[in-house]
């Protein structure tokens, strides 16, 4: 029997509002109550068309994104990039704030820090910082409802974006001061960039180290000494990660993605996906979707 054509889903968190922003709060019978259909969107497979937010009040959340699986729990908050995969089983008791945003509506700065902290794992607030947050979209949340008010849109974009910010700065918190970053974690930080822009382009070391206008050794030393991992292994599993998404929700053929992914040399594609991974292409697939 042939397979049935495969595409991710994209949930339109944001756009369906008409704004392309959206800041709600929400439990698990909300969800229940929009029926069945809502249920399974919430539950299966999905993008979403925006950045998303999402702050647990209560309850857990057993989310996998990217094939990694994480449990959030109470007083956390997880960020999700529009290119990331994912699904979540939530408990009874879940009590979530969300926000999305569009592109368009965000911030060009606030853009170019998210998509310095992609991938982001939940993050637990402290109790003082969980509470202004979730105050602070509280308030949000009853602002949107002044859909008469001639700059609601404005106002609306102006509410997420402090959210956005305010999840930002923890993130940044988290992470090492920008001060206090070496000559190497800053090296680090522009090939992981330029990685995510570059990986179905450039496969070698070295075009990423005559962008950078460094030597391959400096770079590798740069990376190695900030990730434990070398450069080679940075590009390998950037592009495996994209032909797991395409593998798992598309119908093109293993030679197809390795196209896809900048690799004329299908035989090179199958034992790299097989190295990284442990397994055949084809028995990712298969394995996923049985």
């Amino acid at each position: 029997m042939p397979r049935k054509k495969r595409s991710i889903p994209v949930n339109a968190m944001a756009t369906e509002f008409g704004t392309g922003i959206v800041i709600e709060k929400f439990s698990m019978s909300d969800i229940e109550a929009f029926g069945e259909g809502t249920l399974d969107n919430a539950t299966s497979v999905h993008r979403h068309d925006s950045h998303s937010f999402f702050l647990l009040k209560s309850g857990t959340v057993n989310i996998t994104i990217d094939f990694e699986q994480y449990v959030i729990k109470p007083r956390s908050i997880i960020y999700i990039h529009p290119d990331q995969v994912h699904h979540a089983v939530a408990s009874e008791k879940m009590v979530v704030s969300s926000w999305a945003i569009t592109n368009e509506n965000l911030n060009p700065e606030y853009l170019k820090l998210l998509e310095s902290i992609t991938p982001a794992m939940p993050l637990t607030l402290t109790a003082e910082t969980f509470n202004m947050i979730d105050e602070a979209a509280d308030i949000f949340i009853k602002l949107t409802g002044h859909k008469s008010d001639r700059l609601h849109h404005w106002l609306l974009k102006d509410c997420c974006n402090a959210l956005v910010a305010l999840v930002i700065s923890q993130y940044l918190k988290a992470a090492k001061p920008a001060d206090k970053l070496t000559r190497f974690d800053v090296i680090t930080k522009s090939f992981r960039e330029l990685l995510e822009r570059k990986y179905t382009n450039l496969k070698r070391p070295a075009e990423y180290a005559e962008i950078l206008n460094i030597s391959v050794p400096y770079l590798n030393e740069c990376v190695k000494n900030t990730t434990g991992y070398s450069v080679s292994y940075h590009i390998q599993q950037r592009v495996i990660l994209e032909a797991k998404r395409l593998l798992y929700f598309s119908n093109s053929s293993v030679k197809e993605i390795a196209a896809a992914l900048g690799y004329d040399d299908y035989p090179y594609f199958s034992r790299l996906f097989t190295k990284v991974t442990g397994m055949s292409a084809l028995t990712f697939r298969n394995k996923n979707l049985g």
